[in-house]
């Protein structure tokens, strides 16, 4: 019965094309034809696709590095007009992936926007970390690594205060420093840092519940949290995008040679993991997602109880809208508890990674957020910061 249907509904079908002109046959007929020597040209294309994948650029502005400790190095970028009167600009990059993703290509780098208002930037390569260094802590991170580094900086460029800009867990760090530090800092940005923990909006709170993961099994199983379990977590947390909308979009747009520059140097970064010290891993999930220390005023550095109210320096929290690992939420719950008068938040409909190398991002984000440094800059320097009618004012809070 089901047979004769199906014949009788193509034996319909047929005869409502047969009594179609014949100019609309031959569209019909043309545009299969386009289309089937559209998929060839795709098909004959996937040798240069694997030549475009492996010859991806991973930095786009030159860098000497300046300072290297074990696994960490420290790049430096000079700025063609550096100001006299600006202190250093130093980037806190995460442990987790590569920190090239700053400065991925020319037209869409964070590093660059910073250059061009004559910034002299620092920027901290972590490395990779060994078998050997699974037993380094958060205060080895913290204290040792990023103090030396920004000791290395003030004495390089003989300032007595820094810009620290941070970024997702790098940003997590440089709060750490700063309410144990203030006294080192200028200005604090925290672009998409994890601060406040309690929230339940993202998967990698769900994942890292007590109840669901247990990290001391894990990592006394493994040594260092292995690279491509945080690839995996990362990758599911958005599966449909990550594994088959963005594959389609390749399909579709593999004649445009600007997509497949933007496509591949991404790719490289996204697919470039690198594991995390076990000991840090464990501090991290244990002290910070499953207990909230740092937001609860508990949480301890060096023997030292991390006090979020000595953060006082002009403060910029930079989200995404549609960030699926760190909610905005949990970067601006750092506002109720820092003693900073001037705060301000900048957000953009993007996601975690579109909020440093989108175009939308580079086109109106990241040049207020350089406004917003080059202002503050001015101002610790003596310089009067004016309001949009041309008068001084002083310092004041910007949050909205």
């Amino acid at each position: 019965m089901r047979t004769a249907q199906v014949t009788n509904a193509v034996a319909s079908a047929a005869r409502g094309i047969a009594r179609w002109p014949l100019a609309r046959l031959e569209q019909l007929h043309a545009g299969l034809l386009e289309e089937q020597q559209r998929a060839w040209r795709r098909l004959l294309r996937w040798p240069r696709l694997v030549t475009a994948a492996l010859d991806a650029p991973t930095g786009a502005t030159p860098y000497e590095v300046v300072l290297q400790m074990g696994t960490l190095s420290l790049r430096r970028y000079r700025s063609a007009r550096p100001s006299p009167d600006a202190p250093p600009l130093l980037f806190c990059y995460a442990l987790v992936n590569r920190p090239y993703i700053l400065d991925l290509q020319a037209d869409k780098s964070v590093v660059r926007r910073y250059l061009d208002a004559g910034f002299d930037v620092y920027l901290i390569d972590w490395g990779v970390p060994s078998h050997a260094d699974r037993h380094l802590t958060l205060e080895h991170y913290v204290e040792r690594l990023l103090g030396t580094v920004v000791d290395f900086v003030l004495g390089q460029q003989r300032a007595q205060r820094l810009h620290l800009l941070g970024y997702c867990m790098g940003g997590t760090l440089a709060a750490l420093y700063t309410a144990l530090h203030p006294e080192q800092i200028a200005t604090l940005t925290l672009l998409a840092a994890p601060i406040d923990f309690g929230g339940r909006e993202s998967l990698l709170n769900l994942w890292t519940d007590a109840r669901c993961f247990d990290v001391d099994a894990f990592i006394d199983a493994y040594g260092n949290c292995p690279a491509p379990f945080l690839q995996a977590c990362f990758l599911n947390t958005k599966p449909v995008q990550n594994l088959l909308t963005k594959n389609l979009a390749l399909y579709d747009q593999m004649e445009d040679q600007r997509f497949l520059a933007n496509y591949f140097a991404l790719e490289r970064w996204v697919n470039d993991n690198i594991p995390v010290a076990g000991e840090t891993f464990r501090e991290f999930v244990k002290k910070l997602y499953q207990e909230n220390q740092l937001v609860r005023g508990e949480f301890e550095l060096a023997g030292r109880r991390v006090d979020l109210a000595q953060i006082t320096c002009p403060l910029l929290l930079l989200t995404a809208r549609s960030d699926h690992l760190v909610p905005p939420s949990s970067t601006l719950g750092l506002r109720a508890h820092v003693g900073s008068l001037d705060v301000e938040e900048q957000t953009i409909e993007a996601g975690h990674v579109g909020l440093v190398v989108g175009g939308k991002a580079h086109a109106t984000f990241w040049p207020a957020a350089v406004r917003w440094l080059a202002a503050r800059a001015a101002t610790s320097a003596g310089i009067p910061r004016t309001s949009e009618n041309g008068n001084p004012r002083g310092m004041e809070s910007h949050g909205h």
